[in-house]
């Protein structure tokens, strides 16, 4: 009866050495298919095709949920389509796997601008002047879109109600 348990047991002590064997090993790196993922993502954001684009950073993250390129490529997708409330999410994603991410903090800023948020806009631009110790090309950059004047947001609804037509037959 001895056996009966200890082969379980045995079976469970060996997967969680190799749980905490690949467990470390994926925090260190990206995996391959990952990066290939990315890399297609990279080339239909290039191409200006945004839906493709998010659908390959999509693929990379159900490879490698840690891939903060991919969150990124995503971000940058959603912010190709104006989106900014849904590129403001996946940046804030990239940005808990990489806090330092100069390109990251500077696209957060440019989408929170664009809802209106100038104020964590300027959060974003002091970690950006912390991080960079010498001339900073993406601290001018996310300083002129906060010095811009804010976007102007077309209005959908008129004044009056639309009244349906009837036609007569």
């Amino acid at each position: 009866m001895r056996k009966a348990w200890s082969i379980p047991l045995a079976l469970l002590v060996t997967g969680a050495a190799a749980t905490v064997a690949i467990g470390a090993a994926s925090d260190d790196t990206v995996s391959p298919a990952s990066l290939r993922w990315v890399a297609i993502g990279q080339a239909a954001l290039d191409k200006g095709q945004a839906p493709a684009a998010i659908d390959a950073f999509e693929a990379a993250l159900a490879v490698d949920p840690k891939d903060a390129r991919a969150f990124l490529g995503i971000a940058h997708a959603y912010d190709m389509q104006s989106l900014p409330g849904r590129a403001i999410k996946y940046y804030r994603e990239a940005l808990s796997l990489e806090p330092n991410d100069l390109g990251a903090l500077e696209g957060q800023g440019k989408a929170l601008i664009a809802r209106g948020a100038t104020t964590r806009a300027r959060v974003n631009l002091d970690r950006i002047k912390t991080l960079c110790k010498t001339d900073c090309s993406a601290a001018k950059r996310l300083e002129t879109a906060l010095a811009a004047p804010p976007p102007v947001i077309a209005a959908t609804a008129s004044a009056e109600p639309v009244k349906p037509t009837v036609s007569k037959n």
